[in-house]
């Protein structure tokens, strides 16, 4: 995923204001699970949310990313008690350094939309052990549960093709919002109010909108219209105001009970769900 390669992203924010994920998923991904637990793989391993959290449950992880700076933040966010958890750059379509058919379990949250699929399965077909489990999830846009007028306008801003739509990276993005193709679970949000939309739901968070500020910052989309556009500053940078700053203008226009808080509408808590998919395989 070349946006978050570059040494210009901030890794530090991404883990700040990314979602983390529910213990559904993972209790999920390890009772579909069986066999030994010796080695999982963790592909686009980001700031090592996944690794640290499934460290009990196997004798060694080793989590990947191709972007270094992703690396950095895994590391440094990572106890040195979790002993048997281990982090080295290098992309999902080489696999070269792990031992034919020595893997128990690969999984990858977040990431699989952007693999190259004629090179990862080759090569994940050599690592897995036969009856190894492979689990690939991700969650694609937030909904403002209780304020669709706010949604409408994200989706405007996320999507439009005068916004931050022709800033996402293809096909990866879309595969994403068609939550891949053979699912195991999967939810689409809806906004008459929390657990509206149509599935068994997986990811949701109640946050202010500070941090659903500081979440819009950390796409990809955010960060390839910053590199197109570097005159225009965010606020909080002393400028004069970025696609971020005018998305939320426009959500305050027409949020009544968030611009009435002023200055501290930040402070307003809100419901968000996130359309999310769960791809569970096991090798034959």
């Amino acid at each position: 995923m070349a946006t978050f390669a570059k040494a210009t992203f901030n890794a530090v924010s991404y883990a700040a204001f990314r979602p983390s994920y529910p213990p559904q998923v993972f209790k999920t991904v390890l009772s579909y699970h069986r066999g030994p637990s010796s080695l999982l793989l963790d592909l686009g391993c980001g700031h090592g949310l996944i690794s640290r959290e499934l460290a009990p449950s196997f004798t060694s992880i080793i989590g990947t990313d191709p972007s270094p700076t992703m690396i950095t933040q895994a590391k440094s966010s990572t106890p040195s008690s979790l002993q048997n958890v281990s982090f080295r750059e290098a992309s999902a379509e080489d696999l070269s350094f792990i031992e034919d058919g020595s893997l128990d379990m690969v999984v990858a949250g977040q990431a699989a939309h952007w693999f190259d699929y004629g090179k990862v399965w080759p090569e994940l077909g050599r690592k897995v052990r036969r009856g190894g489990t492979l689990a690939f999830w991700g969650y694609k846009d937030n909904i403002f549960v209780d304020y669709p007028k706010a949604t409408k306008i994200l989706d405007e801003y996320c999507y439009g093709p005068n916004t931050m739509g022709p800033f996402w990276e293809q096909p990866g993005r879309q595969i994403l919002r068609d939550k891949y193709h053979d699912i195991r679970l999967e939810y689409e949000p809806g906004t008459d109010g929390p657990n509206s939309g149509v599935g068994e739901l997986l990811m949701h968070k109640k946050t202010n909108l500070g941090g659903m500020e500081g979440y819009a910052r950390t796409f990809s989309s955010y960060h390839n219209w910053m590199a197109a556009h570097p005159e225009e500053k965010a606020r909080k940078d002393g400028g004069e105001g970025d696609i971020v700053d005018v998305m939320f203008d426009k959500m305050l226009e027409v949020e009544p009970d968030w611009r009435a808080k002023g200055e501290n509408w930040r402070d307003v808590d809100v419901e968000n769900e996130w359309g999310s998919v769960i791809l569970l395989a096991r090798k034959k």
